[in-house]
């Protein structure tokens, strides 16, 4: 199978400002699950690794606003979201934050290993200044009127109006989000990683070395390296985050999308002193589970910070998903047009596996989907109950009407029995294809093909008539019947893990 002895499996870290809906969900912490899962079934060695990420503007900008701190922001947060992935079943190896000190070590030694083999560009520029607030003003801290569409509380990053993509400097009357003054431009000096450095061992690493990774991933990064890479800066000031550890960088700290990924290192030292074999040794494959909006941080950006410190393993494969819509409309955290998993664990108690089920059935794998509650109702009862369920009673309630619970021995098999079980191992086989090259939809209706079977056989044999005349032969169906229900257990584990624990309790098998 594969040449790699273990895997490191990351998550995208979720933003601590806000709790997980199933946007996140579908796109990231569903998947990256499944796979955990698959590859512990199969006995392999997995670090299977999450947290918060807790730095950044959004955050300082809702203390604010709450008039609290940013530290309070994210403890209420990053224990909410930890807890509902807990309940939720995401089995994580390490569930981490980036406001942890083992976080600020990592990225203050990562920073600075860079810093010391002189990987940095240093450059002075001129940014907004609010001089009220004497402080230097994050793009997130400029609203004005854009340029484009003319919408006035546009972002100096971004029109939510127009959806133009904005430096600070181009906006119209900006004012400063603290004081509402005037800003006025005063020079900053701030650290580069030069990503054109590294833009021809991208090239070669990604075009040339990852073709196989699925279309939307490679279509992205192919579009950022031949529109040309530019140096990017690493720090930024601000007060809240990683202290960028330099002397003369005094109000300044680590941009958030330098020092989040290094949360899976800092996370991944957290959890075991061994860390180092996940991170360092090229018998590891290291896979990102993402959404599409992270897809040039994880291809392009923290592989060029891998490369540049040197002794890092890069990504095997990061395999994004689009976005998730629901009912028909885009989700969105601040018209509150989401579906929230801390809400859905208490208003569905006991169905975990259920919205499991209809997230991966419907997964936004290629293409952006759209999740309904009608679907979801329909997933429910049409396929789990009407097929898994319809399936494992049956096998059930006629093994305990006949035989007392007793797995009965197996006769002679028929053509029609051999077939079966023969089909069963070649869907088996299909299940782990398609896990392995991360078609996790395919590889659910795969699993449901396998209760459709088991129907089928059910219904053709009819056991309840030839239970009236060959006691012989009904041994045989329902040993046949018992062994589907057990290979179910098995292919159906990583999508539905309560549910098949359930099952293997009622069929007195070990896990």
């Amino acid at each position: 199978m594969s040449n790699y002895k273990r895997t490191l499996i990351t998550s995208a870290l979720p933003y601590a400002n806000g709790p997980v809906h199933i946007g996140h969900l579908a796109g990231v912490y569903v998947p990256a699950d499944i796979y955990a899962r698959y590859l512990r079934l199969k006995g392999e060695e997995v670090a299977f690794i999450g947290g918060s990420d807790e730095h950044g503007v959004p955050i300082t900008l809702k203390a604010k606003n709450e008039g609290t701190t940013p530290q309070a922001v994210v403890d209420k947060y990053h224990q909410m979201i930890k807890e509902s992935f807990a309940k939720f079943g995401i089995s994580f190896d390490v569930y981490s934050r980036t406001s942890a000190k083992v976080h600020h070590e990592t990225a203050s030694e990562f920073f600075r290993k860079l810093y010391d083999k002189g990987e940095f560009i240093e450059q002075t520029s001129e940014q907004f200044y609010d001089t009220e607030a004497h402080q230097f003003l994050a793009d997130r801290y400029i609203t004005g009127t854009c340029p484009k569409c003319g919408f006035e509380k546009a972002y100096g990053d971004q029109c939510e109006s127009c959806g133009t993509s904005l430096n600070a400097t181009d906006l119209i009357n900006p004012k400063s989000m603290l004081s509402g003054n005037v800003p006025v431009m005063k020079e900053t000096k701030h650290w580069y990683l030069p990503l054109d450095k590294y833009e021809p061992w991208l090239r070669e690493w990604i075009l040339e070395g990852h073709k196989e990774w699925k279309p939307n991933v490679y279509g992205q990064c192919k579009s950022w390296i031949d529109g040309g890479l530019n140096p990017r800066a690493v720090t930024r000031d601000l007060e809240w985050g990683v202290p960028v550890p330099v002397d003369g960088a005094d109000g300044k700290v680590l941009y958030v999308w330098f020092d989040a990924p290094i949360g899976y290192i800092s996370a991944t030292k957290e959890w075991s002193p061994e860390w180092e074999k996940f991170w360092k040794d090229p018998e590891t494959k290291m896979v990102h589970f993402i959404g599409k909006d992270n897809i040039v941080f994880h291809c392009i950006i923290f592989p060029a910070m891998l490369k540049a410190e040197g002794s890092y393993i890069l990504p095997d494969n990061v395999p994004a998903n689009e976005f998730l819509n629901l009912e028909g409309d885009k989700i969105s955290t601040s018209r509150n047009w989401a579906v929230w998993l801390h809400e859905y664990l208490v208003d569905f108690p006991g169905k975990e596996d259920v919205l499991k089920y209809a997230l991966t059935a419907n997964a936004p794998e290629t293409k952006d989907n759209d999740f309904t509650w009608k679907d979801f109702q329909a997933r429910n009862n049409n396929e789990l109950v009407a097929i898994l369920g319809n399936f494992v009673n049956r096998a059930l309630v006629l093994t305990g009407k006949y035989y007392n619970g007793i797995v009965p021995d197996a006769g002679e098999l028929n053509d029609y029995d051999r077939d079966t079980l023969l089909s069963i191992a070649s869907l088996k086989a299909e299940v782990e294809r398609s896990l392995d090259n991360y078609r996790f939809r395919e590889a659910l209706k795969l699993a449901m093909d396998m209760a459709r079977l088991g129907n089928k056989y059910l219904a053709d044999m009819e056991p309840w008539k030839v239970v009236k005349t060959d006691l012989e032969r009904v041994k045989t169906i329902m040993n046949t019947c018992l062994q589907i229900a057990a290979n179910l257990t098995i292919v159906f584990e990583p999508f539905l893990p309560f549910t098949m624990e359930k099952l293997r309790s009622f069929l007195n098998m070990e896990r």
